[in-house]
């Protein structure tokens, strides 16, 4: 089995998606999660590639985020489209990263992304609340790489 079989059990990924919608009703922004075993490249660079890949950067407010994690080499980066990044300040990502990255530590992956997931819906709603108008533009799902 890989390591990014291991990271999350089918269950653990379900419950993932499930904190996505949650976190989802309350705000017009995406969030996706992207898992992959291994890259050569700084997370953050390799988010960012994934990001793009995923096409969250079509989204009408530019508000798509991105968890990504590389399972192998122990990466993680939160990454918001540029509608956040205009609005939001420099640390926007600082709390809901830590919240991932202590779980993580304590090998709580699952635990760690839904409520990082949680956090970011909340970060997110103040910017960019729920209008009875948004459409789910990105799907809700993993994606591995």
């Amino acid at each position: 089995m890989s390591k990014t079989e291991d990271f999350l059990t089918a269950q653990e990924e379900q419950e993932i998606v499930q904190a996505i919608v949650a976190a989802e009703k309350d705000t017009s922004g995406e969030i996706r999660v992207h898992i992959e075993e291994h890259t050569e490249k700084p997370p953050l660079e390799r988010a960012q590639e994934v990001f793009l890949a995923l096409n969250m950067q079509n989204t009408k407010d530019r508000n798509g985020v991105l968890f990504y994690v590389g399972v192998a080499n122990k990466h993680f980066a939160i990454l918001g489209d540029e509608g956040i990044n205009n609005v939001a300040g420099a640390d926007f990502w600082n709390s809901t990263k830590d919240i991932v990255i202590e779980h993580f530590k304590n090998n709580q992956n699952k635990d760690g992304l839904v409520k990082g997931i949680i956090e970011a819906g909340k970060r997110l709603k103040d910017y960019f609340p729920y209008q009875s108008d948004d459409i789910n533009e990105l799907p809700n799902e993993i994606s591995k790489g």
